[in-house]
Order: structure tokens, then C-alpha cells, then sequence
């Protein structure tokens, strides 16, 4: 016996297939760009990037994006998130970064280490979480 499917039928198995496709590829693409990196200078300077194919090109891509004087790439990442805090009174003096799992925990660890340094009125100057796949 053969089935035949209705023209509507059809669309519904052709739509359902595409987009099928569809997800994979975009699970797939974001597992694939999941390195980050964080670059610091003085002054509250920084440069990031996340969501790239390597490390590598993160590492080059934050550095490119600091603009301030000793920029140097403090941490790198791969699926995880990272903050950095600078002291909001006095953003040449204390500052720190974090880096973890989840974005609450990270941003505190980057205040943690900003206070540790000295900051009085530490704040969160960015952060950023890589596609976690």
C-alpha cells in the first residue's frame, strides 16, 4: 500500500525538517566559537572578546581592543563567563577580573579581587560569557 501525503502535510514535514537543520547548525556554530579573552591596561583600559573559533584569535582581538597604556591579556576562556571591576573613585588604582561558570558568581569574584587590591568603590566595568554549546 503507498500513502500519499497532502500538499499541507508536505510543508509540515519539509518546515519541520528545516528547521531540524537549522538548530544543529546553530548548536554547532556556537560550540565551535567558544573562546573568550580579557585584556586590562591602566586606568580602567580593557579590551574584550568572546564567541571566537580560538583562543588565540580572542587573545589577539582583546588586545586590539585595549586602548590604554600596558595592555596585556589577564585570562582566556572557553565556554564560561568573565568580568572585570575597577575602583570606581579611582579607576588607575585597584582593579580585578573573574572567571567561572555562571555570571553572578564571576562578577563577584572580580569585586572580590577588585577590594583585595585596595578599591574602595569597586563596579563592574564589563563583562561577557562565551556560548556555552
Amino acid at each position: 500500500m503507498t500513502e500519499t501525503y497532502t500538499p499541507a502535510a508536505r510543508v509540515v514535514v519539509v518546515a519541520s525538517l528545516l528547521f531540524a537543520i537549522a538548530t544543529m547548525t546553530f548548536v554547532t556554530v556556537s560550540i565551535a566559537r567558544a573562546a573568550g579573552a580579557l585584556a586590562v591596561g591602566s586606568c580602567g583600559a580593557f579590551g574584550e572578546a568572546y564567541d571566537y573559533a580560538s583562543v588565540a584569535a580572542a587573545h589577539e582581538s582583546a588586545l586590539a581592543k585595549c586602548q590604554g597604556d600596558a595592555c596585556r591579556v589577564v585570562t582566556t576562556s572557553k565556554r564560561t563567563c568573565t568580568a572585570f571591576a575597577v575602583d570606581f573613585a579611582n579607576p588607575c588604582g585597584a582593579f580585578g577580573w573573574g572567571q567561572g561558570g555562571k555570571l553572578g558568581v564571576t562578577q563577584n569574584a572580580a569585586l572580590e579581587a577588585c577590594y583585595r587590591e585596595g578599591g574602595k568603590e569597586c563596579v563592574i566595568r564589563t563583562f561577557f560569557c562565551d556560548a556555552r554549546g
